[in-house]
């Protein structure tokens, strides 16, 4: 492990030296170095994150796809918001939007008291174990995750957003970062405020971050596979994660005959919070994706970026 974490310091601060830091010595922002050197290693990982796409998932999505690949051009345009997210341009942008108010109200807060919470200090001697320490905020975070989940599918406001994501009927491993940006303003809001709370540390929460999205891109691939009846109950696959995008099942939910926002299989990295609330539905089955108005209706969700982004806020008033 201490092998890995010099490596990534290595790419880190040569990458920093290299490219970053006179990039930022000739914007005149020198003040914010100690943040550029932060957000170096976000870009480290993201490049980590592309190469693993290309050289493992790429390769597995031709050995063993779900279906045949029948629109290049929405799966580039996928490529594009995964660009966007993992070269860092999402995280430079919340940046410079949301990073001084929320060092100043939480400032604020310390000021009148707050106390500074570990969550993995509950425990001393086992809770704070490096290993323990991970899992807890992973399970902590994926709770949090599964109701920021339900909440995209059942609040219709929200949905008018995150139905973007659920908008692509060619799901690839770039799927993941298909959403509407004010969809992912409104996560990385509600996350970044949870690792405050709990008090996970940077380089806790960069991980976190990292096996989640690679996790992520995972269960969005074009892939026939599912872990066995055991596997299927411990780590979300693609099957499971699949079903979640199918026409008519992934965010519908019928009632009194009628269908409704709603859905299954809203875990994002561990499907045990399904299981426990009632969404989990592990059935073996490979659906086509995507939402039923496209297709009954010809609801247009927009075929490039811009398309995609505009018309998520006219759907957010009411005029789309």
């Amino acid at each position: 492990m201490d092998s890995l974490i010099d490596a990534f310091s290595f790419l880190q601060q040569s990458l920093f030296e290299a490219v970053v830091q006179p990039l930022v010595f000739a914007s005149g922002q020198a003040h914010l170095l100690d943040k550029a050197y932060e957000g170096t290693g976000w870009l480290v990982v993201g490049l980590l994150q592309i190469a693993v796409l290309l050289t493992v998932l790429g390769p597995m999505q031709r050995r063993w796809p779900a279906e045949p690949l029948h629109d290049p051009r929405a799966v580039r345009v996928d490529v594009a918001y995964t660009l966007i997210h993992r070269l860092g341009l999402f995280k430079l942008a919340m940046f410079f939007s949301f990073d001084w108010l929320f060092e100043q109200a939480w400032g604020s807060l310390r000021g009148l008291g707050a106390p500074t919470w570990h969550l993995d200090q509950f425990w001393p001697g086992v809770s704070d174990v490096a290993w323990v320490s991970f899992l807890i905020y992973l399970v902590v975070f994926d709770f949090v995750n599964y109701w920021l989940h339900r909440g995209q599918h059942q609040l219709p406001r929200w949905w008018a957003l995150h139905s973007l994501h659920h908008s692509q009927r060619q799901m690839t491993m770039w799927s993941d970062n298909r959403n509407h940006l004010l969809d992912d303003v409104l996560t990385s809001l509600a996350l970044s405020v949870v690792a405050v709370l709990v008090g996970v540390g940077p380089g806790q929460f960069v991980a976190l971050v990292a096996l989640g999205q690679l996790s992520e891109n995972f269960q969005h691939a074009n892939l026939r596979l599912w872990f066995g009846r055991v596997g299927e109950r411990l780590w979300v696959s693609p099957r499971f994660h699949r079903l979640h995008h199918s026409i008519g099942i992934g965010h519908e939910t019928e009632r009194q005959g009628q269908r409704r926002l709603g859905g299954c299989n809203y875990g994002v990295l561990l499907p045990w919070w399904d299981m426990l609330f009632g969404t989990a539905d592990f059935t073996l089955r490979y659906d086509p994706t995507g939402i039923r108005d496209q297709v009954e209706k010809g609801r247009d969700y927009g075929q490039g970026f811009w398309a995609q982004q505009w018309l998520g806020v006219l759907r957010l008033f009411g005029r789309a």
